[in-house]
Order: structure tokens, then sequence, then C-alpha cells
């Protein structure tokens, strides 16, 4: 077991960084809105279809159409899912800049 803090932490190479509050805020929300596994999924295909109806994200993976709704719901109110009604459907797409947010959020820990 190492004896000194230095022994098993050693001192970081770069200024610790102090995040304001209100980024730390942001960010444990949109953590908590990708903190889902399925939510990661419905993410990854909407952005290798740049956007989906609800339907086919219902085709791609393996819960209710009930489920994948709720899921999109708080992707919606994170801010990294929009959504338009498209005749008796909802289209749905990332938000890019929400997302690079959230990447430049994550680089600021």
């Amino acid at each position: 077991m190492p004896s000194k803090k230095e022994d098993c932490c050693p001192p970081s190479e770069t200024e610790p960084s102090s995040m304001p509050d209100e980024d730390v805020e942001e960010l444990a929300a949109l953590a908590k809105a990708v903190g889902h596994p399925i939510r990661i999924k419905i993410l990854n295909l909407l952005d290798k279809n740049d956007n989906c109806i609800c339907g086919e994200i219902v085709d791609e993976l393996p819960l209710a159409q009930s489920t994948i709704s709720q899921h999109l719901k708080v992707l919606k109110e994170a801010g990294l899912v929009r959504g338009e009604i498209a005749g008796p459907s909802v289209c749905y797409c990332i938000d890019k800049k929400r997302l690079k947010r959230l990447k430049v959020l994550v680089a600021g820990l």
C-alpha cells in the first residue's frame, strides 16, 4: 500500500481548473441525461442517420415504443435531441451544438 499521496496520485502536469458552479450544474444535468445505455444507443442511432423517426428507433432497439419515448423525453429535456412533428410521427435529431457543449464541459474536468 502506498505510504504517501504522491505514490498513488502523482501531481498533474497541468494547472487545476475550477469549473464555475453553473457549468457544474449544466454538466451534471447533461451527464444524467446520457447516464443510461439506451440513451447512448439512441444518440448513436440519431448521429448515424442524421435524423430519425421514432418508429425507426423502436425497430432498432429491443424496447417498447413507450420506453423509447420516455428516453427521448429525457434527452429532449436536456436539449441533446430535438423533435418535430412530421405527419403522424415525430422526427428526432441530435442538437449538435448542445452535444458539443457536453464535450467541452467533460473536457474541462
